[in-house]
C-alpha cells in the first residue's frame, strides 16, 4: 500500500473511532511528516484524500479540521457499497433490511437496458436502509444470475459487492451513474418513512465487470434530508 494511503487509513480510522473527534484540528503538515516519517508531498496527498472522502475540511490560514459526519455521504468519483459508506459512520445506527428477494426473467425494459438475451434470469432485490430508526433509502437491485451465481437473501443483507469481490473473485470495474429528483411512488411510500416529502433523489447505476459485462442495474431512492452527494473536480 502506498505511503499516503497508509496515512489516510490511519487518520480516517482515528476519526471513525473517536480518537480524533469532530471539530478537532489535525497536527500541522510538519508534525504529520515527523509522525509518519513521510515527505510533505506524501502528507498532502493523504490530507487531500481525507478531504475528498468527507473526513476533513481545510481552512486557509487556520489548519485542517475533522468534520462531523451526521449525514450519509456518497462519493460520485468512486464505486462504493453501502456497507463501505457505513464503515465511516461509526456511532450511528444504520441497518439493512431485505424487503424482497426473487429470481425473475429479465423484463423487456431491463433486457434492453443491460443488453441481455431473451430469457436471462436476474435477481431482483429490494433493500431498505434504516438510518437512526427511520427508513430513508430504498435500493432496487437487479443482478444477472449467471454473472453473480449463488446470491442469497443472507448475502444481500450484508454486502453483495463484498461477496462478488471476496467470494466470487470478480473485479468490479466501472459504473455509469445518473442522479435525478423524482416524484414519490407508491413503493416509496410503502418502504420509506417519507413524512411530508413529495420527492426523492434517485441514483441509477449501470455497473460493469473488468471484462466489460454489465452485471448490475440499481436504482437507489433517497429521502431528501439525510444525504449529501459529493465529487471532486479538478482543472
Amino acid at each position: 500500500m502506498a505511503k499516503y494511503r497508509q496515512i489516510f487509513e490511519r487518520l480516517a480510522e482515528e476519526m471513525r473511532n473517536g480518537t480524533r473527534p469532530a471539530d478537532s484540528k489535525l497536527p500541522s503538515e510538519t508534525e504529520l511528516m515527523h509522525q509518519f516519517e513521510a515527505s510533505r508531498g506524501t502528507v498532502r496527498k493523504a490530507l487531500d484524500l481525507l478531504q475528498e472522502n468527507g473526513y476533513v475540511r481545510k481552512h486557509h490560514g487556520k489548519g485542517v479540521f475533522v468534520l462531523k459526519r451526521d449525514q450519509i455521504e456518497f462519493q460520485f468519483n468512486g464505486i462504493v457499497s453501502f456497507s463501505e459508506v457505513y464503515a465511516s459512520m461509526l456511532g450511528r445506527s444504520i441497518q439493512t433490511h431485505v424487503a424482497s428477494f426473487e429470481e425473475i426473467e429479465a423484463p423487456t425494459w431491463l433486457a434492453e437496458r443491460m443488453n441481455l438475451a431473451a430469457g436471462t434470469h436476474v435477481f431482483r432485490i429490494e433493500r431498505v436502509r434504516n438510518f437512526d430508526g427511520e427508513n430513508v433509502i430504498l435500493d432496487i437491485n437487479y443482478f444477472v444470475k449467471d454473472l453473480v451465481p449463488g446470491l442469497t437473501e443472507e448475502i444481500a443483507a450484508r454486502s453483495i459487492y463484498g461477496y462478488i469481490e471476496g467470494e466470487l473473485g470478480l473485479q468490479i470495474s466501472y459504473a455509469k451513474r445518473k442522479i435525478a429528483a423524482e416524484d414519490v411512488t407508491e413503493l416509496d411510500r410503502k418502504r420509506l418513512d417519507l413524512h411530508d416529502y413529495e420527492y426523492v433523489i434517485v441514483i441509477t447505476n449501470d455497473t460493469f465487470l473488468y471484462e466489460g459485462q454489465q452485471f448490475e442495474y440499481t436504482e437507489s431512492r433517497h429521502r431528501l434530508d439525510k444525504f449529501q452527494f459529493s465529487d471532486v473536480a479538478r482543472r
